[in-house]
């Protein structure tokens, strides 16, 4: 018998000073069986990196054609389309060519560096790809905060990122590899 998802509550409270934007999400978020802490920490994290009233999490790891994350216009375009992990070339070119911005959140230490060396040069002309790496010490740091309940208070401000779960401070930089254009 397939494992069915867990589901997480977090209460997740944004403060992001370099878009002007507050405000708090109520979120309900399902953690697929083959996740991993660190992995549905930095979907949190993207989360809050990318908030906006329409913002959702999609089915994500559970399908192939659909991102983690995604925001959709009022007539269903597809304005954001944010991954998570280290996607194939296929994938990059699919998503910049289903919407408008894609961001990729990188993380794994090694492993990302080496994804992004391999698949740098190729991703050069897509000028709505963004793509960011986390480093291993602050996911690692994230991973260990994750739990059933959560009350995420993240602060952002030139570009540095606070996260206080209770009374713990996570501090992570994220690490622009690619720029987007738009």
């Amino acid at each position: 018998m397939a494992q069915k998802a867990t589901i997480y509550k977090v209460e997740l409270s944004v403060s992001d000073m370099d878009r002007n934007y507050y405000e708090t999400h109520n979120l309900t978020v399902a953690k697929h069986p083959s996740e991993t802490n660190e992995r549905l920490m930095v979907r949190i994290l993207s989360f809050a990196l990318n908030a906006h009233e329409k913002l959702e999490f999609s089915k994500g790891i559970s399908s192939d054609d659909e991102p983690d994350i995604w925001q959709k216009s009022l007539s269903g375009e597809l304005d954001l389309w944010v991954t998570l992990g280290l996607p194939s070339e296929k994938i990059v070119r699919q998503s910049c060519g289903k919407s408008n911005k894609v961001i990729i959140y990188c993380y794994g230490g090694r492993t990302a560096e080496m994804w992004w060396e391999k698949i740098q040069n190729s991703t050069t002309r897509f000028g709505n790809l963004q793509v960011i790496n986390f480093l291993e010490k602050d996911t690692s740091e994230l991973e260990k905060q994750a739990s059933r309940s959560m009350r995420l208070q993240i602060n952002i401000q030139d570009g540095d990122v606070m996260v206080g779960v209770d009374d713990r401070i996570v501090y992570v930089t994220p690490i622009k590899w690619k720029n987007g254009e738009h």
